[in-house]
């Protein structure tokens, strides 16, 4: 029997791909097969099911920013390299996407944060298309719920117009974050920064002020949402613990800007954290916490529909996304 080496080198692939082309050239003939189509240049919308027991959690896709490595204090090059190589990000900017939660508990509609609208330009503000894509009208939505009060999580809740993007919506929200951003106070000294992040929270809490509810720590928001204290990003930024049955799902808000960076290195808080330590803390003690109870998290910033699992990974920690599942 004739022996042979059955390992295929990447030359010879390539070169075999090349010889089935030209059998298949001449099977065929020349012409295409197939007609040409317009490239579209955009994305659909981004609407994704997904179940926790009895409820259905959608995660909607309201388009994406982007961030530079100068937004991670704590961070050194050399280190950032090597993450982004493993990551294979380019250089420059890295996108993250901006994700919202709509919660459907069978009485009620549910959506948690609301996108930022387009106020930081055309690749955001798509929340209302996904919305669409999902079969939802805002109309029907019964609650927003915050994690917090950062424009791309508030400033959805209204149309460019200035009215209600969630007419028949209550509006909930963390006490201590209310109270926050509706300090005048806060005004005084603020850096540029601040200042605007002020500017543009303040008015999205007006026209939904008859119809706000405030809770305080950790409380049943609803039946089947609990809320779940994550101070530190925010004064008052809060995750939602959404149960049914034997599932659970932690909707952990701003834990995470950057998985391929804070992950790894749990230490490395943004720029836009009120009060680094304390989110440096929270991050630990949550990816902590979600790993030993083997908790499926999504998150505004994970990629999308950002649904997974966190695991152990040397000193720090890895994403392990959730498989689809097509039955839905």
């Amino acid at each position: 029997m004739q022996s042979f080496d059955a390992r295929l080198s990447r030359r010879a692939f390539t070169a075999g791909i090349g010889a089935a082309t030209t059998i298949g050239s001449g099977l065929f003939g020349a012409t295409n097969v197939a007609a040409k189509a317009p490239i579209a240049g955009k994305q659909l919308p981004g609407a994704v099911r997904m179940k926790v027991g009895s409820i259905e959690v959608t995660a909607l896709c309201d388009g994406f920013t982007r961030v530079q490595e100068k937004l991670f204090p704590k961070s050194n090059e050399a280190r950032a390299k090597e993450l982004r190589a493993a990551a294979f990000l380019r250089p420059g900017e890295i996108p993250i996407p901006v994700n919202a939660f709509l919660v459907n508990t069978g009485d009620k509609l549910v959506l948690i944060d609301a996108g930022n609208a387009l106020n930081y330009g055309p690749t955001m503000g798509h929340l209302p298309a996904a919305m669409k894509a999902a079969g939802v009208d805002p109309k029907d939505v019964d609650s927003v719920v915050l994690t917090h009060v950062h424009p791309d999580h508030t400033n959805g809740l209204l149309t460019p117009t200035g009215e209600r993007a969630f007419p028949n919506a209550e509006l909930v929200i963390q006490k201590r974050e209310h109270d926050f951003w509706n300090d005048p106070s806060k005004l005084n000294g603020a850096s540029p920064v601040m200042k605007r992040l002020l500017d543009m929270a303040i008015p999205t809490f007006k026209p939904y002020a008859k119809q706000t509810r405030m809770i305080e720590g950790a409380t049943e928001v609803l039946p089947g949402i609990r809320s779940v204290p994550l101070f530190g990003h925010t004064p008052g930024h809060t995750g939602y613990m959404v149960s049914s049955g034997k599932d659970t799902l932690l909707v952990w808000g701003d834990i995470v800007h950057l998985a391929a960076f804070q992950l790894a290195e749990p230490e490395w808080s943004i720029a836009y954290d009120v009060s680094p330590d304390a989110a440096i803390a929270t991050r630990k003690r949550t990816l902590d916490m979600v790993t030993t109870d083997r908790i499926a998290v999504v998150g505004a910033h994970l990629p999308f529909p950002g649904k997974g699992h966190i695991v152990k990974a040397g000193s720090g920690y890895q994403f392990v996304p959730a498989h689809f599942e097509p039955s839905l």
